[in-house]
């Protein structure tokens, strides 16, 4: 088969052929139909000294595919041949002892196959996978959407329902309508939340606008978010920040409008270091919240919501082959949302 490989010393993916791998006993070797691109497949590309990363390793985080063996030791009746699974990066080890898995924070486990990061990935034509890393994809889902929902809606998902736990009565702020915060977006009205959106771009308010979002709830380019906020009835009411840009001005501005007493969450990193105003933190008695990836049935309830077309995530279609070439684009803002690769051998 042939992937995109990161190599120790190089910041360049390789395209290379390799064996395919072998059927784990408890697990699946999957044929990859579609496999998202991330803005952190760039960064990722340039890490040398993380601890656990192999020297070589298959790239993408993201993955879609159809079984086409199962291991002797996987008895469970929902992996048939020819079935077509959503694939979960980080499963964990799910073992007891894990101190992580066993607290219910398997997207952190130390143990168990990351793959793409640092471990083999989904930027292939085969995958072998352990069986809590497939999640039974329902009916009428493309690859390509499967492929982007486990991390670009998980990803949001994850964050807003488990960690922010925003509710219906609540009001939420939204700063970026980028491949996550679009998502994220959806996923506020599937709750039923007042949303106000911020974006530096006119077609992604305009897409905000288009959802259902009404104009008087969308900061208009190059309006200063703080004097949106007291010229409008928000004033000391935002429950909630959903920080999806991570900017030094989004999070200053996070950090002023919401209300006391209210939590601010953390998703994106524009900005890989962001100043926190303890006087304000203190005085308002904020809750400042991170959030990572998530979980299987973070993924299992996000495609359901697909299916239903509560959440319908915005994927382009392009070729495994052009991968660098996708990445660059994806970086210097010419894609719109997301893109998922698909190999010539799929199509």
């Amino acid at each position: 088969m042939y992937a995109w490989r990161k190599h120790k010393g190089n910041t360049q993916p390789v395209w290379e052929r390799l064996p395919v791998p072998e059927t784990p006993s408890d697990g699946l070797l999957i044929k990859l139909l579609a496999s998202g691109v991330c803005h952190s497949d760039q960064p990722l590309l340039e890490i040398e000294d993380r601890p656990n990363f192999n020297e070589k390793y298959i790239l993408g985080h993201e993955g879609c595919g159809e079984i086409i063996q199962i291991g002797g030791k996987v008895k469970d009746s929902r992996f048939q041949l020819g079935n077509r699974v959503a694939l979960l990066a980080v499963p964990g080890c799910g073992q007891d002892t894990c101190s992580e898995c066993s607290r219910d924070l398997a997207q952190l486990c130390p143990h168990g196959t990351h793959h793409g990061i640092g471990q083999d990935g989904f930027f292939a034509e085969y995958v072998a996978v352990n069986v809590r890393a497939a999640i039974p994809l329902p009916d009428g889902i493309s690859p390509g959407v499967a492929a982007v929902a486990t991390d670009a809606v998980t990803t949001a998902y994850h964050g807003i329902v488990r960690r922010a736990e925003v509710k219906k009565h609540e009001i939420a702020f939204l700063f970026g309508l980028g491949g996550l915060g679009f998502n994220a977006l959806q996923v506020v009205r599937s709750i039923g939340a007042r949303v106000i959106v911020s974006d530096l771009r006119q077609e992604k308010l305009d897409a905000a606008l288009e959802l259902g979002i009404p104009a008087t709830d969308i900061v208009p380019v190059g309006k200063s978010v703080q004097d949106f906020i007291q010229e409008s009835d928000l004033q000391g009411k935002i429950d909630t920040v959903l920080e999806f840009v991570g900017k030094h001005q989004t999070f200053q501005d996070a950090q002023n409008i919401v209300r006391p007493g209210g939590k601010i969450l953390c998703v994106g990193t524009l900005d890989r270091k962001n100043e926190l105003d303890m006087k304000i933190g203190i005085r308002k008695r904020l809750s400042i919240i991170f959030t990572y990836g998530g979980q299987y049935q973070d993924i299992v309830e996000v495609l359901d919501l697909i299916a239903r077309k509560v959440i319908q995530p915005q994927v382009e279609i392009g070729r495994l082959q052009d991968f660098p070439k996708v990445l660059k684009d994806l970086g210097d803002g010419k894609i719109k949302d997301r893109v998922a690769l698909v190999s010539d051998t799929c199509t």
